[in-house]
C-alpha cells in the first residue's frame, strides 16, 4: 500500500478588485433626482400651495397665500357629481377595454404566428396619430346620420335615437383611445407564459374553460393589473372625450379643472380638485393592487 503523503494546506488567495466608492452610486442618481425634483416635486408642491390660497380682500379675483383648507370641502361639495361621473366612465371604459383587449392579446400571443409583428404594429399605429384627431374622427363615426347610429336605430337599440353627445359616446371614445394601453401589457404578460403549462392542463383532462381560469388567467394577472391601471388612471382625468363627444351633463372632473383654471381663473379650486383626484386615484390603485395579490407591482 502506497504511503499517504500529507498535502500542505494552501491559504486561499483573495484577489482584491477595484473598490467601488459608494459615492459613485449617489453621483449617478443626481441627474434623475434633479429631474424628479424640478419637473415633479416642485410643481406638485406649488400646486398644493395654490390649492390653499384665499381670495384677496383688496383685489377681488386675485389670490394670496393662506391656509384655506375649506377649498377642498367647497370644491368637492360643488363638483362631486362630475367627480363621481369620472370614475364611473373610466371604470366602464376599463372594463370594455379589458373585454376587447384580452381575446386580441391572447390571439396575438398564442395564435398569430408569423402575423404577430404586423398585428402589434396595427395595435400601436393609431397612437401615432394625434389624440385630438382620433377623438374628432369618433365624432364623425358616431354622428346622427352615420352608419353606426343608423344601424343601431334600425334595430331599436338606442333609447334617445342618438349616440353623439351622450355618455355612451364618451365611454366609447375613452375605450378606443386607451385600448392600446390595455393590449400591450396583456400581450407582454401572456407572451411570457410557458405554453407547456396550458398543454399540461389539457393533458390532465381539464376542459378548455377550466384550463383558462385555473392556468392562463392567474398567470396573466400582472398584465391585467398593469393594463387596467394604465387605462383607468388617464381615463379618469381625461377631458377631451367628454368635451368633444359628450354634452354638458356628461362633463367629467377634468373638464371642471380645465374650466376653473383657464376660463374662471379660479386656481385654488382647480388645484384642490386636482389634488383630490390624485389622492382618490392613489387610494383606489393601492387597494386594487392589494386586492389582486400583485403587490410587487407597486
Amino acid at each position: 500500500m502506497a504511503p499517504i503523503v500529507p498535502v500542505a494546506s494552501v491559504a486561499p488567495v483573495h484577489v482584491s478588485g477595484p473598490k467601488r466608492s459608494s459615492r459613485s452610486v449617489y453621483i449617478l442618481l443626481i441627474p434623475g433626482l434633479a429631474w424628479l425634483a424640478v419637473f415633479f416635486l416642485i410643481p406638485l408642491f406649488t400646486l398644493f400651495m395654490t390649492s390653499l390660497q384665499k381670495e384677496s380682500a383688496s383685489k377681488p379675483g386675485t389670490y394670496v397665500f393662506g391656509i384655506q383648507l375649506s377649498n377642498y370641502a367647497n370644491a368637492l361639495a360643488e363638483y362631486w357629481p362630475q367627480f363621481l361621473r369620472s370614475f364611473v366612465y373610466a371604470g366602464l371604459a376599463t372594463i370594455l377595454a379589458l373585454a376587447i383587449a384580452y381575446p386580441l392579446a391572447y390571439f396575438i400571443a398564442f395564435k398569430a404566428g408569423n402575423w404577430r409583428s404586423l398585428m402589434l404594429v396595427l395595435v400601436v399605429a393609431p397612437a401615432f396619430a394625434s389624440f385630438l384627431l382620433r377623438t374628432y374622427a369618433w365624432k364623425t363615426i358616431l354622428a346622427d346620420d352615420g352608419v353606426v347610429t343608423s344601424t343601431l336605430n334600425s334595430l331599436h337599440l338606442l333609447p334617445d335615437g342618438r349616440i353623439l353627445n351622450t355618455g355612451i359616446a364618451v365611454v366609447a371614445g375613452l375605450t378606443y383611445n386607451f385600448l392600446p394601453f390595455m393590449i400591450l401589457p396583456l400581450f407582454a404578460s401572456l407572451d411570457r407564459i410557458d405554453y407547456r403549462l396550458i398543454e399540461a392542463g389539457s393533458d390532465l383532462y381539464a376542459s378548455p374553460a377550466k384550463v383558462f381560469w385555473r392556468v392562463t388567467w392567474p398567470l396573466s394577472m400582472p398584465g391585467i393589473v398593469a393594463g387596467t391601471l394604465l387605462t383607468f388612471i388617464p381615463a379618469a382625468g381625461d377631458f377631451i372625450n367628454a368635451e368633444l363627444l359628450g354634452s354638458a351633463k356628461d362633463r367629467m372632473i377634468g373638464n371642471v379643472i380645465q374650466t376653473n383654471f383657464i376660463e374662471f381663473r379660479d386656481y385654488p379650486t382647480a388645484s384642490a380638485l386636482s389634488f383630490a383626484l390624485m389622492a382618490a386615484i392613489l387610494i383606489l390603485v393601492f387597494g386594487y393592487i392589494r386586492r389582486s395579490g400583485t403587490e410587487d407591482l407597486v
